[in-house]
């Protein structure tokens, strides 16, 4: 459990409200100059390691056409897990908080990413939802973004179709089986996408989405590369379900509670489990010794 103030007053009510109607927020200018600086120092590391670096490995997904000289990095994954600043910022800082106030109390974090999106043709991401990759036992969770450049048309943002989070949770399937992770065509032509808001932004301006909200961009068509810092969390009374997706392998630091305690408690069908303790760092004790009292 991280332990930090759960400031409500770090965004309006009607801000609030806006996330809650439309399922996404949009937060200008919101990370100050000093933070984006050390998230950017953070992730320049990485664009230098990669250098030495063939192939994509568990820490860094490299794009075709990566070398030494001319590096081209699709993700940074885990940055919280490998990198203190990313750690403080999405755990004790700015973003913690601010999922603390959009979600009134404590915060389970999930997981993160950095998405780079390289220069001149920088892949796009198909429309799709996230809570298919990663169920909950809630749609509480959410994915906050900071925008470590400014984000032009050009340059691909991520684009949200307003109010989806409250419509239907698509197959992301292909017709073969095979995982596709992306709203196929049938369903994509039952989809007002003239509605799609498109949001560019500042450095350090912020975006929120729904898990359920449908969204994507476009390839980065500009020389510039378009870092996207995204963190997801969910209510701390929300757990992510095993052997469904990325769920289990999401870095160690993912299940850490933000701004409270957890209870331990989670409703199902309506009804609510007060659960056990999370035994899973230290192993679980046996009835006999829990009710003996030996733990």
């Amino acid at each position: 459990m991280v332990d930090i103030a759960g400031d409500h007053q770090i965004i309006s009510p009607e801000q609030r409200e806006t996330y809650e109607r439309d399922g996404y927020l949009q937060l200008a200018g919101f990370v100050d100059s000093d933070t984006l600086d050390d998230l950017k120092k953070a992730s320049i590391e990485f664009v230098e390691l990669s250098r030495d670096l063939q192939t994509s490995g568990k820490v860094l997904d490299l794009e075709p056409g990566h070398t030494e000289q001319t590096p081209r990095i699709r993700r940074l994954n885990s940055p919280v897990d490998n990198h203190e600043t990313f750690r403080n910022f999405s755990l004790e800082g700015m973003a913690g908080k601010l999922a603390c106030a959009l979600l009134g109390g404590p915060v389970r974090y999930h997981h993160s990413k950095l998405n780079f999106k390289w220069s001149d043709g920088g892949e796009e991401v198909q429309w799709h939802q996230d809570i298919q990759f990663w169920p909950h036992t809630d749609f509480s969770p959410l994915t906050i973004g900071v925008y470590l450049a400014d984000v032009d048309q050009e340059m691909g943002p991520m684009g949200v179709l307003p109010g989806s989070h409250r419509g239907a949770l698509f197959d992301q399937y292909r017709t073969d089986g095979a995982w596709n992770g992306a709203i196929g065509t049938q369903d994509l032509e039952t989809l007002d996408l003239e509605a799609v808001a498109w949001l560019t932004g500042t450095a350090g301006s912020v975006t929120v989405h729904n898990c359920c909200m449908v969204h994507g961009s476009l390839p980065n068509n500009s020389s510039r590369p378009r870092p996207l810092l995204l963190q997801t969390y969910s209510r701390a009374d929300s757990y992510p379900i095993a052997h469904i997706g990325a769920n289990g392998s999401t870095g160690g630091l993912s299940g850490t509670v933000i701004g409270g305690d957890s209870h331990q408690r989670v409703v199902v069908q309506g009804r609510e489990i007060p659960g056990a303790p999370d035994w899973s760092r230290r192993g679980a004790p046996t009835i006999f010794g829990s009710q003996q009292k030996d733990t």
